[in-house]
Protein backbone atom coordinates (compact mmCIF):
# COMPACT_ATOMS: atom_id res chain seq x y z
CA UNK A 1 0.00 0.00 0.00
CA UNK A 2 1.45 3.47 -0.90
CA UNK A 3 2.73 5.44 2.04
CA UNK A 4 0.42 8.41 1.38
CA UNK A 5 -2.64 6.14 1.52
CA UNK A 6 -1.61 4.35 4.69
CA UNK A 7 -0.37 7.42 6.49
CA UNK A 8 -2.30 8.19 9.67
CA UNK A 9 -4.16 11.46 10.24
CA UNK A 10 -3.21 12.81 13.68
CA UNK A 11 -5.98 15.43 13.54
CA UNK A 12 -8.60 12.67 13.37
CA UNK A 13 -7.44 11.27 16.68
CA UNK A 14 -7.48 14.73 18.24
CA UNK A 15 -11.01 15.29 16.94
CA UNK A 16 -12.07 11.90 18.32
CA UNK A 17 -10.75 12.86 21.76
CA UNK A 18 -12.74 16.10 21.69
CA UNK A 19 -15.96 14.34 20.62
CA UNK A 20 -15.49 11.68 23.30
CA UNK A 21 -14.93 14.32 25.97
CA UNK A 22 -18.29 15.88 25.10
CA UNK A 23 -20.21 12.72 24.31
CA UNK A 24 -19.24 10.41 27.19
CA UNK A 25 -20.88 12.50 29.96
CA UNK A 26 -24.08 12.54 27.90
CA UNK A 27 -23.91 8.78 27.50
CA UNK A 28 -23.62 8.45 31.27
CA UNK A 29 -26.76 10.59 31.70
CA UNK A 30 -28.64 8.47 29.15
CA UNK A 31 -27.65 5.22 30.83
CA UNK A 32 -28.67 6.56 34.25
CA UNK A 33 -32.16 7.14 32.83
CA UNK A 34 -32.54 3.94 30.85
CA UNK A 35 -31.25 1.72 33.66
CA UNK A 36 -34.43 2.59 35.56
CA UNK A 37 -36.54 0.94 32.87
CA UNK A 38 -36.61 -2.58 34.37
CA UNK A 39 -37.50 -1.05 37.77
CA UNK A 40 -40.27 1.21 36.51
CA UNK A 41 -43.87 1.04 37.65
CA UNK A 42 -45.83 -1.75 35.93
CA UNK A 43 -48.41 -0.71 33.33
CA UNK A 44 -51.72 0.22 34.93
CA UNK A 45 -54.20 -2.66 34.74
CA UNK A 46 -58.02 -2.37 34.50
CA UNK A 47 -59.98 -2.32 37.75
CA UNK A 48 -63.61 -2.61 38.75
CA UNK A 49 -64.84 0.33 40.83
CA UNK A 50 -65.61 0.04 44.52
CA UNK A 51 -68.53 1.69 46.29
CA UNK A 52 -66.32 4.31 47.89
CA UNK A 53 -65.50 5.57 44.36
CA UNK A 54 -69.15 6.32 43.55
CA UNK A 55 -69.34 9.65 41.72
CA UNK A 56 -65.79 10.70 42.58
CA UNK A 57 -64.58 11.57 39.05
CA UNK A 58 -65.57 14.40 36.73
CA UNK A 59 -64.34 14.01 33.15
CA UNK A 60 -63.59 17.00 30.90
CA UNK A 61 -63.17 16.54 27.13
CA UNK A 62 -62.04 19.62 25.16
CA UNK A 63 -63.15 19.61 21.51
CA UNK A 64 -62.71 21.71 18.40
CA UNK A 65 -63.85 20.13 15.12
CA UNK A 66 -63.43 16.57 16.39
CA UNK A 67 -66.47 14.94 14.76
CA UNK A 68 -64.33 12.47 12.80
CA UNK A 69 -62.66 10.94 15.85
CA UNK A 70 -64.81 11.77 18.87
CA UNK A 71 -67.08 8.71 18.75
CA UNK A 72 -64.50 6.16 20.00
CA UNK A 73 -63.68 8.51 22.86
CA UNK A 74 -67.30 8.88 23.93
CA UNK A 75 -67.86 5.15 23.49
CA UNK A 76 -65.01 4.47 25.88
CA UNK A 77 -66.09 7.06 28.42
CA UNK A 78 -69.72 5.96 28.54
CA UNK A 79 -68.50 2.40 29.21
CA UNK A 80 -66.82 3.53 32.42
CA UNK A 81 -68.79 2.69 35.53
CA UNK A 82 -70.35 4.57 38.45
CA UNK A 83 -67.06 6.14 39.55
CA UNK A 84 -67.69 8.72 36.79
CA UNK A 85 -70.09 11.37 38.05
CA UNK A 86 -70.21 13.44 34.85
CA UNK A 87 -68.64 13.78 31.41
CA UNK A 88 -68.35 17.42 30.33
CA UNK A 89 -67.58 17.96 26.65
CA UNK A 90 -66.33 21.53 26.29
CA UNK A 91 -66.66 22.55 22.66
CA UNK A 92 -65.02 25.65 21.20
CA UNK A 93 -67.67 26.40 18.55
CA UNK A 94 -66.96 23.51 16.19
CA UNK A 95 -68.27 23.80 12.64
CA UNK A 96 -67.98 20.14 11.60
CA UNK A 97 -70.86 18.57 13.53
CA UNK A 98 -68.96 17.80 16.74
CA UNK A 99 -71.83 19.04 18.89
CA UNK A 100 -74.31 16.82 17.04
CA UNK A 101 -72.13 13.80 17.83
CA UNK A 102 -72.15 14.69 21.52
CA UNK A 103 -75.91 15.18 21.53
CA UNK A 104 -76.44 11.77 19.97
CA UNK A 105 -74.66 10.19 22.94
CA UNK A 106 -76.46 12.31 25.52
CA UNK A 107 -79.69 10.43 24.87
CA UNK A 108 -78.00 7.19 25.98
CA UNK A 109 -75.98 8.48 28.95
CA UNK A 110 -77.31 11.25 31.21
CA UNK A 111 -73.81 11.84 32.60
CA UNK A 112 -72.88 13.60 29.34
CA UNK A 113 -73.14 17.39 29.24
CA UNK A 114 -72.28 19.62 26.31
CA UNK A 115 -70.78 23.00 27.17
CA UNK A 116 -69.65 25.76 24.84
CA UNK A 117 -66.76 27.71 26.31
CA UNK A 118 -66.56 31.47 26.33
CA UNK A 119 -64.58 33.22 23.56
CA UNK A 120 -60.85 32.67 23.95
CA UNK A 121 -59.40 35.44 26.14
CA UNK A 122 -56.21 37.21 25.18
CA UNK A 123 -53.18 35.41 26.55
CA UNK A 124 -54.77 31.96 26.58
CA UNK A 125 -54.16 28.98 24.32
CA UNK A 126 -57.32 27.13 23.31
CA UNK A 127 -56.80 23.78 24.98
CA UNK A 128 -55.95 24.96 28.52
CA UNK A 129 -58.80 27.49 28.24
CA UNK A 130 -61.31 24.74 27.42
CA UNK A 131 -59.97 22.53 30.22
CA UNK A 132 -60.11 25.39 32.68
CA UNK A 133 -63.67 26.24 31.62
CA UNK A 134 -64.68 22.62 32.08
CA UNK A 135 -63.02 22.35 35.48
CA UNK A 136 -64.94 25.39 36.72
CA UNK A 137 -68.21 23.70 35.72
CA UNK A 138 -67.48 20.36 37.39
CA UNK A 139 -69.35 19.24 40.49
CA UNK A 140 -67.70 20.40 43.70
CA UNK A 141 -68.39 16.97 45.22
CA UNK A 142 -65.99 15.22 42.82
CA UNK A 143 -62.60 14.21 44.18
CA UNK A 144 -60.87 13.95 40.82
CA UNK A 145 -60.94 15.86 37.53
CA UNK A 146 -59.89 13.79 34.52
CA UNK A 147 -58.94 15.56 31.29
CA UNK A 148 -59.33 13.31 28.24
CA UNK A 149 -58.52 14.26 24.65
CA UNK A 150 -61.04 13.63 21.91
CA UNK A 151 -58.60 11.46 19.92
CA UNK A 152 -58.26 8.89 22.72
CA UNK A 153 -60.01 5.55 23.08
CA UNK A 154 -60.47 4.83 26.82
CA UNK A 155 -60.70 1.14 27.63
CA UNK A 156 -62.99 -0.42 30.28
CA UNK A 157 -61.65 -0.06 33.82
CA UNK A 158 -59.46 2.96 33.03
CA UNK A 159 -61.01 5.55 35.34
CA UNK A 160 -61.53 3.19 38.29
CA UNK A 161 -57.96 1.89 38.05
CA UNK A 162 -56.42 5.33 37.86
CA UNK A 163 -58.49 6.78 40.71
CA UNK A 164 -57.81 3.76 42.91
CA UNK A 165 -54.05 3.79 42.35
CA UNK A 166 -53.77 7.54 42.90
CA UNK A 167 -55.81 7.36 46.09
CA UNK A 168 -53.89 4.41 47.54
CA UNK A 169 -50.47 5.83 46.67
CA UNK A 170 -51.23 9.44 47.59
CA UNK A 171 -50.76 11.02 44.17
CA UNK A 172 -52.22 14.43 43.35
CA UNK A 173 -51.67 14.42 39.58
CA UNK A 174 -51.02 11.51 37.23
CA UNK A 175 -51.05 11.29 33.45
CA UNK A 176 -50.81 8.14 31.35
CA UNK A 177 -48.74 7.17 28.33
CA UNK A 178 -51.08 5.49 25.80
CA UNK A 179 -50.85 2.77 23.19
CA UNK A 180 -50.52 4.44 19.80
CA UNK A 181 -52.62 3.48 16.79
CA UNK A 182 -50.70 4.03 13.55
CA UNK A 183 -51.63 2.90 10.05
CA UNK A 184 -49.27 3.93 7.27
CA UNK A 185 -45.56 3.10 6.81
CA UNK A 186 -44.53 6.77 7.06
CA UNK A 187 -46.17 7.08 10.47
CA UNK A 188 -44.56 3.89 11.73
CA UNK A 189 -41.19 5.12 10.53
CA UNK A 190 -41.28 8.65 12.00
CA UNK A 191 -43.53 8.60 15.06
CA UNK A 192 -41.50 6.17 17.23
CA UNK A 193 -38.35 8.19 16.58
CA UNK A 194 -40.13 11.32 17.81
CA UNK A 195 -41.42 9.41 20.84
CA UNK A 196 -37.90 8.21 21.57
CA UNK A 197 -36.74 11.80 22.02
CA UNK A 198 -38.99 11.91 25.10
CA UNK A 199 -37.71 8.60 26.46
CA UNK A 200 -34.11 9.73 26.05
CA UNK A 201 -34.76 13.05 27.80
CA UNK A 202 -37.05 11.92 30.63
CA UNK A 203 -36.75 8.14 30.92
CA UNK A 204 -39.47 5.53 30.39
CA UNK A 205 -43.01 6.11 31.65
CA UNK A 206 -43.34 4.89 35.21
CA UNK A 207 -39.93 6.06 36.41
CA UNK A 208 -39.63 8.85 39.00
CA UNK A 209 -38.47 12.33 38.01
CA UNK A 210 -35.29 13.77 39.48
CA UNK A 211 -36.79 17.26 39.89
CA UNK A 212 -39.92 19.25 39.09
CA UNK A 213 -38.27 20.54 35.89
CA UNK A 214 -37.76 16.96 34.64
CA UNK A 215 -41.40 15.95 35.16
CA UNK A 216 -43.09 14.51 32.07
CA UNK A 217 -46.83 14.44 31.44
CA UNK A 218 -49.40 13.58 28.78
CA UNK A 219 -52.56 15.63 28.52
CA UNK A 220 -54.41 12.94 26.58
CA UNK A 221 -55.23 11.35 29.95
CA UNK A 222 -54.52 13.69 32.84
CA UNK A 223 -56.13 13.18 36.26
CA UNK A 224 -55.81 15.81 38.99
CA UNK A 225 -57.08 15.95 42.53
CA UNK A 226 -59.81 18.60 42.45
CA UNK A 227 -58.51 20.30 45.59
CA UNK A 228 -55.13 20.71 43.90
CA UNK A 229 -56.70 22.34 40.85
CA UNK A 230 -58.51 24.74 43.15
CA UNK A 231 -55.23 25.53 44.90
CA UNK A 232 -53.52 26.14 41.54
CA UNK A 233 -56.42 28.31 40.27
CA UNK A 234 -57.27 25.84 37.54
CA UNK A 235 -55.13 25.89 34.41
CA UNK A 236 -54.10 29.52 34.76
CA UNK A 237 -50.42 28.64 35.24
CA UNK A 238 -50.48 26.92 31.82
CA UNK A 239 -52.69 29.48 30.07
CA UNK A 240 -50.10 30.51 27.46
CA UNK A 241 -48.54 27.08 26.95
CA UNK A 242 -48.79 24.88 23.87
CA UNK A 243 -47.68 21.99 26.10
CA UNK A 244 -50.06 22.82 28.93
CA UNK A 245 -49.94 19.28 30.32
CA UNK A 246 -46.21 19.40 31.07
CA UNK A 247 -46.37 23.03 32.17
CA UNK A 248 -49.12 22.37 34.70
CA UNK A 249 -47.55 19.14 35.95
CA UNK A 250 -44.19 20.82 36.55
CA UNK A 251 -45.83 23.78 38.25
CA UNK A 252 -47.79 21.43 40.51
CA UNK A 253 -44.66 19.45 41.36
CA UNK A 254 -42.83 22.68 42.21
CA UNK A 255 -45.65 23.49 44.66
CA UNK A 256 -45.08 20.18 46.45
CA UNK A 257 -47.75 18.03 44.75
CA UNK A 258 -47.03 14.35 44.17
CA UNK A 259 -46.94 13.96 40.39
CA UNK A 260 -46.59 10.83 38.27
CA UNK A 261 -46.35 9.77 34.64
CA UNK A 262 -47.37 6.13 34.25
CA UNK A 263 -47.66 3.52 31.54
CA UNK A 264 -51.33 3.33 30.52
CA UNK A 265 -50.88 1.26 27.36
CA UNK A 266 -53.30 -1.42 28.61
CA UNK A 267 -56.08 1.10 29.23
CA UNK A 268 -55.75 3.91 26.70
CA UNK A 269 -55.36 3.95 22.93
CA UNK A 270 -54.88 7.02 20.78
CA UNK A 271 -54.91 7.87 17.09
CA UNK A 272 -53.17 11.23 17.18
CA UNK A 273 -52.54 12.22 13.58
CA UNK A 274 -53.38 11.14 10.05
CA UNK A 275 -50.18 10.32 8.24
CA UNK A 276 -46.50 11.13 8.42
CA UNK A 277 -46.80 14.75 7.27
CA UNK A 278 -49.32 15.67 9.98
CA UNK A 279 -47.23 13.86 12.60
CA UNK A 280 -44.17 15.88 11.57
CA UNK A 281 -46.08 19.15 11.53
CA UNK A 282 -48.37 18.87 14.56
CA UNK A 283 -46.58 16.66 17.10
CA UNK A 284 -43.08 17.65 16.12
CA UNK A 285 -43.65 21.31 16.92
CA UNK A 286 -44.58 20.71 20.55
CA UNK A 287 -42.07 18.02 21.54
CA UNK A 288 -39.38 20.54 22.39
CA UNK A 289 -41.53 21.53 25.45
CA UNK A 290 -40.17 25.08 25.24
CA UNK A 291 -43.28 26.47 26.96
CA UNK A 292 -42.57 24.34 30.04
CA UNK A 293 -38.85 24.97 30.51
CA UNK A 294 -36.24 27.74 30.40
CA UNK A 295 -34.54 28.25 27.03
CA UNK A 296 -31.26 26.95 28.44
CA UNK A 297 -32.88 23.62 29.36
CA UNK A 298 -34.60 23.32 25.99
CA UNK A 299 -31.33 23.74 24.10
CA UNK A 300 -29.37 21.60 26.52
CA UNK A 301 -31.85 18.79 25.92
CA UNK A 302 -31.55 19.24 22.17
CA UNK A 303 -27.74 19.15 22.40
CA UNK A 304 -28.08 15.96 24.46
CA UNK A 305 -30.34 14.38 21.82
CA UNK A 306 -27.99 15.41 19.04
CA UNK A 307 -25.05 13.68 20.75
CA UNK A 308 -26.67 10.44 21.90
CA UNK A 309 -29.58 9.86 19.49
CA UNK A 310 -28.62 11.59 16.24
CA UNK A 311 -24.83 11.65 15.99
CA UNK A 312 -24.28 7.87 16.42
CA UNK A 313 -26.09 7.24 13.12
CA UNK A 314 -23.49 9.43 11.41
CA UNK A 315 -20.32 8.48 13.29
CA UNK A 316 -20.72 4.70 13.54
CA UNK A 317 -20.91 4.03 9.78
CA UNK A 318 -18.32 6.73 8.95
CA UNK A 319 -15.80 5.28 11.39
CA UNK A 320 -16.42 1.76 10.11
CA UNK A 321 -15.81 2.99 6.58
CA UNK A 322 -12.64 4.78 7.65
CA UNK A 323 -11.32 1.63 9.28
CA UNK A 324 -11.80 -0.40 6.12
CA UNK A 325 -10.42 2.37 3.88
CA UNK A 326 -7.42 3.56 5.88
CA UNK A 327 -6.58 1.10 8.63
CA UNK A 328 -3.38 2.99 9.51
CA UNK A 329 -5.56 5.85 10.73
CA UNK A 330 -7.33 3.62 13.26
CA UNK A 331 -5.97 5.01 16.53
CA UNK A 332 -7.09 4.08 20.03
CA UNK A 333 -9.21 7.24 20.26
CA UNK A 334 -10.99 6.45 17.00
CA UNK A 335 -11.52 2.85 18.08
CA UNK A 336 -13.06 4.00 21.37
CA UNK A 337 -15.26 6.51 19.53
CA UNK A 338 -16.50 3.75 17.24
CA UNK A 339 -17.23 1.47 20.20
CA UNK A 340 -19.19 4.21 21.99
CA UNK A 341 -21.28 5.15 18.98
CA UNK A 342 -21.76 1.58 17.85
CA UNK A 343 -22.98 0.84 21.37
CA UNK A 344 -25.41 3.78 21.19
CA UNK A 345 -26.80 2.40 17.92
CA UNK A 346 -27.29 -1.01 19.54
CA UNK A 347 -28.99 0.60 22.55
CA UNK A 348 -31.33 2.47 20.21
CA UNK A 349 -32.26 -0.72 18.35
CA UNK A 350 -32.91 -2.41 21.69
CA UNK A 351 -35.07 0.52 22.78
CA UNK A 352 -37.16 0.07 19.65
CA UNK A 353 -38.02 -3.43 20.81
CA UNK A 354 -38.67 -2.12 24.33
CA UNK A 355 -41.30 0.39 23.15
CA UNK A 356 -43.08 -2.05 20.83
CA UNK A 357 -45.74 -2.62 23.51
CA UNK A 358 -46.69 1.06 23.18
CA UNK A 359 -47.93 0.44 19.63
CA UNK A 360 -50.88 -1.43 18.20
CA UNK A 361 -48.90 -3.41 15.62
CA UNK A 362 -51.38 -6.18 14.85
CA UNK A 363 -53.17 -5.82 11.55
CA UNK A 364 -51.69 -2.44 10.60
CA UNK A 365 -50.54 -2.57 6.95
CA UNK A 366 -47.54 -0.31 7.60
CA UNK A 367 -46.36 -1.96 10.82
CA UNK A 368 -43.21 -3.35 9.17
CA UNK A 369 -41.81 0.20 9.01
CA UNK A 370 -41.85 0.38 12.82
CA UNK A 371 -38.62 -1.63 12.92
CA UNK A 372 -36.94 0.86 10.57
CA UNK A 373 -37.80 3.81 12.81
CA UNK A 374 -34.28 4.14 14.34
CA UNK A 375 -33.21 5.32 10.89
CA UNK A 376 -35.49 8.34 11.39
CA UNK A 377 -33.58 9.50 14.48
CA UNK A 378 -31.65 12.19 12.63
CA UNK A 379 -34.90 13.59 11.26
CA UNK A 380 -36.51 13.48 14.73
CA UNK A 381 -33.61 15.33 16.36
CA UNK A 382 -33.66 17.89 13.56
CA UNK A 383 -37.41 18.38 14.08
CA UNK A 384 -36.92 19.11 17.77
CA UNK A 385 -34.27 21.68 16.89
CA UNK A 386 -36.47 23.37 14.29
CA UNK A 387 -39.38 23.49 16.72
CA UNK A 388 -37.21 25.01 19.41
CA UNK A 389 -36.49 28.00 17.17
CA UNK A 390 -40.01 29.38 16.98
CA UNK A 391 -43.38 29.47 18.69
CA UNK A 392 -46.41 28.17 16.75
CA UNK A 393 -48.75 30.73 15.19
CA UNK A 394 -51.42 28.23 14.21
CA UNK A 395 -52.66 25.34 16.34
CA UNK A 396 -55.73 23.14 15.89
CA UNK A 397 -57.46 25.61 13.59
CA UNK A 398 -56.70 28.70 15.66
CA UNK A 399 -54.38 31.58 14.84
CA UNK A 400 -52.10 33.01 17.54
CA UNK A 401 -49.91 36.13 17.54
CA UNK A 402 -46.14 35.94 17.66
CA UNK A 403 -44.16 32.98 16.42
CA UNK A 404 -40.65 34.28 16.85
Amino acid sequence: MPADVAAPFPWLSALAVIVLAVQLPMVAVLLSRLVQGPLRRSPLAPELPTLDQLGTVSVVVPTLNEAERLRPCLEGLTRQSYEVREILVVDSRSTDGTQAVVKSYQSHDPRLRLLEDDPLPQGWVGRPWALDYGFRHTAAASTWVLGIDADTQPQPGLVAALAKAMDQEGYDLVSLAPRFILKRPGEFWLQPALLMTLVYRFGPAGTPSSSSQRVMANGQCFMVRRSLLEQLDGYRSASTSFCDDVTLARYAAAQGAKVGFWDGSRLLKVRMYEGMAETWREWGRSLDLKDAAPAAQVWWDWFFLALVQGLPWVLAPMLLLLRSWRPASWSLALQLLWIVNGGLVLIRVGMQAAVASAYDLKGAPGAWAFWLSPLADLAAVARIGLSSLRRPTRWRGREYPGGG
